[in-house]
């Protein structure tokens, strides 16, 4: 079997030259301890490869798992954004409203002068008065009926 023979000398080899021993001869591997070293490097790949599987396997799970997971930190952050954007904008409409209405003292300021106005309106009136009652032309009509100016 090349493929023991080969590991057997890199390994001897190895050992060799770390104990510090240079230009010793390596005996080849009998029969028995070949088809040994043979199946021990066949398990120990086997489980080398599985292991490498179930390591790739579970990266490729998590790589998966991560996208998905960014995916929804994504779209609730967009939600998040429209959601602020379409408050920012009931903001800015609820404030042009609050600006619109006029302000409690505007309110009493234009209450004051209506009353001013009622008042210069009844003495106006009351002056008025008398002075109708004067041009106003006799006749039937006197009342609520009356052609002339509509004010009896």
């Amino acid at each position: 079997p090349p493929l023991q023979s080969l590991y057997h000398w890199v390994e001897m080899r190895t050992k060799m030259r770390i104990m510090g021993l240079q230009g010793a001869a390596i005996k080849p591997l009998n029969e028995e301890a070949a088809a040994e070293l043979g199946a021990e490097l066949l398990g120990e790949a086997t489980i080398f490869l599985l292991a490498s599987g179930c390591l790739v396997l579970e990266y490729w799970r998590h790589q998966k798992h991560q996208r998905h997971r960014q995916l929804e930190h994504s779209a609730a952050w967009d939600a998040l954004q429209d959601e602020v954007e379409h408050l920012s904008l009931m903001l800015e409409a609820l404030q042009a409203q609050v600006q619109a209405v006029p302000s409690q003292s505007a309110l009493e300021e234009l209450r004051a002068q209506l009353q001013e106005v009622r008042t210069q309106l009844g003495a106006r009136d009351a002056n008025l008065l008398p002075r109708l009652t004067q041009i106003a032309p006799p006749g039937p009509f006197r009342g609520k009926g009356d052609p002339g100016l509509g004010l009896l």
